[in-house]
């Protein structure tokens, strides 16, 4: 059996490449909402059938666990998956997000109290990494910001008026003093470096790139009757939902090397 890996589009790309390196055993799928992208502005009922949608095909395809790394989704969808739709479908098998992975590193490794977290407009409107926040730090204060721009800039690989917003959509933290700087969308790895030009040496950059796989190999060492179910032919297979010319040149740039993808039909 398989990991899956979804996202919104193709910023997860980001995070399977460090799954690859990090976990290069197993075998792997790799699925892109792509026809529904942006998922930052849709309403919390469409973004639950969207990834309801995304991990029925995930699961099709033999994953015995899915890694839901649209922070929206996240957000949004996983909480009602998990205790609702799993139950009742795939007992077995689970499905794993990305904020509280995020929040802890962020909390005790950087050990920072004044946290910036940059996301999707529906993200921050869920307040969910404040929420999650209080439960591991309560003495730590969290500035949600939306930087709406930025995905759609990405995926459309005008990487250059990204740089421009981001450092707009960056001013605000600045202003709060700001200690730490959570990229709370898997597009937003690839803009790491320009943040942390912007920010400077002092302000600690959370990317969930470097999170999430170590994450994900704790959790597979706990769980031995998870892991034992995975296959380790190293395949790769990715997936996206439309197919667009310009795909290839900007997976190219997150993934750093060409991928060949397939249409999912669900």
């Amino acid at each position: 059996m398989k990991i899956g890996i979804f996202d919104s589009g193709l910023g997860g790309l980001a995070i399977a490449k460090a799954a690859f390196k990090a976990l290069p055993k197993y075998d792997y799928i790799y699925l892109g909402d792509t026809k529904n992208l942006p998922y930052g502005q849709k309403s919390p009922q469409e973004i639950y059938r969207h990834t309801q949608k995304a991990v029925e095909f995930l699961f099709a395809q033999n994953c015995q666990l899915i890694i839901i790394a649209c922070n929206t989704s996240s957000a949004w969808a996983l909480r009602k998956i998990q205790q609702e739709y799993l139950p009742k479908a795939y007992p077995k098998r689970r499905v794993l997000g990305v904020i509280i992975p995020t929040l802890e590193e962020a909390d005790y490794q950087h050990r920072r109290k004044k946290i910036g977290v940059i996301g999707t407009t529906a993200t921050v409107k869920s307040h969910i990494y404040k929420k999650e926040l209080i439960k591991i730090d309560s003495s730590a204060k969290i500035y949600e910001l939306a930087t709406p721009r930025l995905v759609p800039l990405i995926e459309q690989n005008a990487l250059q008026k990204a740089v421009k917003s981001l450092e707009l959509y960056l001013k605000p933290l600045q202003k709060q003093g700001i200690e730490a700087l959570v990229l709370g969308c898997t597009h937003y790895p690839f803009l790491k470096n320009e943040c942390k030009k912007i920010l400077g040496k002092e302000v600690a950059i959370v990317s969930q790139d470097e999170i999430i796989p170590k994450k994900l190999g704790k959790y597979l060492k706990r769980h031995q009757e998870i892991e034992n179910k995975l296959g380790e032919s190293r395949s790769r297979n990715f997936f996206v939902t439309k197919l667009n010319k310009d795909f290839e040149e900007v997976a190219k740039r997150l993934f750093g090397k060409k991928i060949k993808f397939e249409l999912a039909k669900y």
